[in-house]
């Protein structure tokens, strides 16, 4: 009992595993308390059992593959351009002051803008085919991660660096050969944290004039009240969402099992 309360304590796997399990289950039996038992009407909150009919018949008609498709690749989109872009950047920022100035007060300052503002802007920007619904995604990362990695960069040993030049490093083989294998593992991390920003912005991205997908899904079905639609298309985001994320915490452990990847 000392161990499970101590300060950063690594506890047995079956114990977290098995307190993970009991939080889902406890949320699951309260919902259907409440439902069941009349306490909450249907309209506000539906029950499991029609929730779970939902799923099983969109999943059992093949109805929801195209969906789950072309939301993935809409998140897919949105992220992979914002990291090709945003990874360099911070990159620099954290390197070097000049670009720190350059970068880091605009990323900082966009950042704190509310993406569904700019739906309007990206709809006149980009009409209402694809791109505009991967700009939503991309935008809702990019300003995210740049300051993120910066800090991932700046976050580098001074000693790891000066021991570089020390030896004879010249910079270009400073920032290949220290700084980058050095950020490589929170880096992958941060990406971690990324992509459930992107899950997170699908609903907003499918609001520009989308006739298919996991949120258009959503909002169509709020349009008729049916909220057994609407909470079953937000748990297959969220297990969608998940599964990402369990999939980041796996590579991070192949590819660099001398850190810790998460639980």
């Amino acid at each position: 009992m000392r161990k499970l309360f101590g300060i950063r304590t690594k506890i047995n796997l079956k114990i977290y595993n098995a307190l993970a399990a009991g939080v889902f289950l406890l949320v699951l039996i309260l919902w259907t308390v409440l439902t069941e038992g009349g306490s909450v009407s249907q309209i506000f909150l539906p029950s499991l059992k029609s929730v779970f009919h939902y799923l099983i018949n969109v999943f059992g008609s093949g109805q929801i593959w195209p969906d789950i498709g072309i939301s993935f690749y809409r998140i897919f989109m949105g992220f992979a351009i914002a990291a090709a872009i945003g990874l360099p950047l911070g990159v620099l920022a954290g390197t070097f002051s000049f670009a720190e100035a350059l970068i880091q007060p605009l990323a900082e300052f966009i950042r704190y803008m509310p993406v569904p503002a700019f739906v309007p802007l990206i709809m006149v920007w980009f009409g209402i085919n694809e791109s505009a619904k991967i700009a939503v995604i991309f935008l809702g990362t990019l300003f995210q991660l740049i300051p993120m990695v910066a800090d991932t960069v700046r976050a580098v040993p001074e000693d790891l660096i000066n021991a570089a030049y020390t030896l004879g490093a010249k910079r270009k083989t400073v920032i290949w050969k220290v700084i980058l294998p050095a950020i490589a593992p929170r880096t992958l991390d941060t990406l971690r944290i990324m992509m459930g920003w992107a899950w997170t912005y699908l609903t907003v991205a499918e609001l520009v004039a989308a006739n298919s997908g996991l949120g258009y899904n959503i909002l169509k079905a709020q349009r008729y009240l049916k909220t057994d639609a609407i909470f079953g298309g937000i748990l297959i985001i969220g297990f969608l969402g998940l599964l990402t994320d369990r999939l980041f915490v796996l590579a991070n452990r192949k590819l660099f099992p001398w850190t810790e990847g998460g639980k």
